[in-house]
């Protein structure tokens, strides 16, 4: 079923008074992996995280970190085992999910509202070969937010046009380079209009020439003030570009600051040794 206008505001999604500059808050979350019934891997440690309405929040660390897992967590695609994610003002843990089918049916869809707010770009492109880069991108509008065709493609167009691929509407996945497609899955994002968006080393997967292309549309979007948490190994981007940056190992943030002071000056001794192997 379509999410309708009055299930969004519903939602409530807007912060206090008080809370006015915090768009998302983590409160003691906890993630593990799991194999059959048994919790197998503590991957996220008793996280306590704010971000700030438009401030780009970089996340560094070695690989098996929780980074990944962080931005899952974030918009419930991975829900965490415990602790709390207050977005805008509405808090959502794995415990408040209801055990009444036609209550659960609800909040399922009231979590699809929550996940429009929040666009999430992953390294791999995840794009539909057989729809061209515009259905690509005006699938989530027409189907989860009920958009008309028209207004859809319109409102698609001009995302593609925004990261410069206004030329290649038409053309499918594989008429498109690596670069290209990642423009598209950022294009998809951005068409739902969310708050919040996600990047999870979306560069990695890139030919090196096709990595400053990505990294300039996402440099454009921290300029007009787009709120933004950037896992990522680009160090010259977030040094550039972060406003802040947290560094985690083994399910733990390790040390966090401002991202420059971080990178030039970091304080804790695994940051350090980190940071002299990728610099």
């Amino acid at each position: 079923m379509p999410i309708t206008r009055m299930e969004e505001r519903s939602l409530n999604l807007a912060p206090s008074p008080a809370d006015a500059r915090m768009i998302l808050r983590l409160e003691g979350v906890n993630k593990w992996y799991h194999r059959g019934t048994l919790r197998n891997t503590h991957v996220l440690k008793d996280i306590n995280l704010e971000v700030s309405r438009g401030e780009v929040l970089v996340v560094i660390g070695p690989s098996g970190s929780g980074k990944s897992t962080l931005l899952r967590c974030i918009n419930f695609v991975a829900p965490p085992e415990t602790g709390t994610v207050v977005f805008l003002g509405r808090k959502w843990t794995k415990d408040n999910v209801p055990l009444n089918p036609i209550e659960r049916i609800r909040y399922e869809r009231e979590l699809n509202v929550l996940r429009t707010h929040i666009g999430i770009v992953f390294q791999h492109f995840n794009l539909f070969p057989h729809m061209t880069a515009l259905q690509n991108v005006t699938l989530g509008l027409t189907r989860v937010l009920k958009v008309p065709g028209r207004r859809a493609r319109e409102r698609g167009m001009a995302e593609l046009e925004r990261v410069g691929l206004g030329a290649k509407a038409k053309s499918y996945p594989s008429q498109l380079s690596g670069g290209q497609k990642q423009r598209v899955a950022i294009a998809r994002a951005l068409a739902m209009k969310p708050q919040l968006m996600l990047f999870d080393e979306v560069t990695s997967a890139l030919d090196p020439e096709l990595i400053g292309g990505i990294l300039e549309e996402m440099k454009k979007l921290a300029v007009q003030g787009m709120t933004m948490i950037v896992v990522t190994h680009e160090m010259g981007f977030a040094r550039e570009v972060g406003d802040r940056l947290i560094f985690m190992d083994e399910g733990v943030i390790v040390e966090e600051g401002a991202a420059r002071d971080v990178i030039t000056n970091p304080k804790n001794e695994r940051t350090q040794a980190f940071l002299r192997a990728i610099l």
